[in-house]
């Protein structure tokens, strides 16, 4: 399936897709919407990154995809690919899979059988690896909207602005959890849930969290050097995302 192509088409330029058949889907009716359904915001197949991230509402509606926007790639990508593409391409380091996960967002899928929505902590299963059948696509993706009482940061190291992250953290703090998601450590975004207020009531809880994650070395940055910037950044944007709660 080819919307924007900004992450399928680098894929064909290095051999690592070889496919027989491209089948554009950008002018599909009904694929190019944004609206609100149910508490979520829906996100169609074709809705370009920049389309969401200048749409009026977003700073009310969605928070931490306002802070997250700027820092996917750069402007010019972000005028041509889609939300959606981004979420089935799943590259381990990508900020929209991050805040999908940390939001408790969902995947609605559909295929000639019919439609079914996978929840974002069963959808990314590895590198590049998702849980959409092959006569699957993504017709769109459901992100929670923001509700009083729930506070959002984020935060990446990368090595040059535009880059993929070493590390990235997407937090949502709320009443009754945090929840952390880590991306760019292991080989696919992996969600913490700990205690409410856990950077500064139960640090012991984050650093057990944390201890159980396993960066991964390659040759942008070791694996050393991912387990110091996810201590060191963890429960500043933790306590960062409290300070923001409503």
């Amino acid at each position: 399936m080819l919307a924007g192509g900004q992450s399928l088409l680098p894929m064909l330029n290095m051999r690592l897709a070889r496919p027989q058949l491209l089948i554009d889907i950008m002018r599909l009716p009904g694929l190019g919407e944004i609206r609100r359904e149910d508490g979520s915001l829906v996100v169609g197949a074709v809705v370009r990154q920049a389309a969401l991230e200048t749409w009026a509402e977003l700073p009310g509606t969605l928070p931490l995809l306002a802070r997250l926007f700027p820092h996917i790639a750069h402007w010019q990508i972000r005028c041509r690919g889609t939300v959606c593409g981004s979420i089935a391409h799943a590259d381990p380091a990508a900020e929209l899979p991050l805040a999908l996960l940390a939001l408790g967002g969902t995947v609605r899928l559909a295929s000639r059988r019919g439609r079914r929505e996978i929840p974002a902590e069963q959808f990314f299963l590895g590198p590049m690896l998702t849980a959409r059948r092959d006569d699957e696509m993504i017709e769109a993706v459901l992100f929670p909207v923001h509700r009083p009482g729930f506070g959002y940061a984020f935060r990446e190291v990368a090595r040059r602005d535009g880059d993929f992250a070493l590390v990235a953290l997407a937090v949502v703090a709320g009443p009754d959890c945090v929840r952390l998601a880590v991306g760019g450590v292991e080989d696919r975004p992996l969600l913490l849930t700990l205690p409410p207020a856990t950077a500064r009531a139960h640090p012991e809880a984050l650093a057990a969290a944390l201890a159980g994650l396993a960066p991964r070395g390659d040759p942008h940055a070791p694996a050393s050097y991912r387990e110091a910037v996810l201590r060191a950044l963890a429960p500043r944007i933790i306590a960062e995302a409290h300070a923001c709660r409503d």
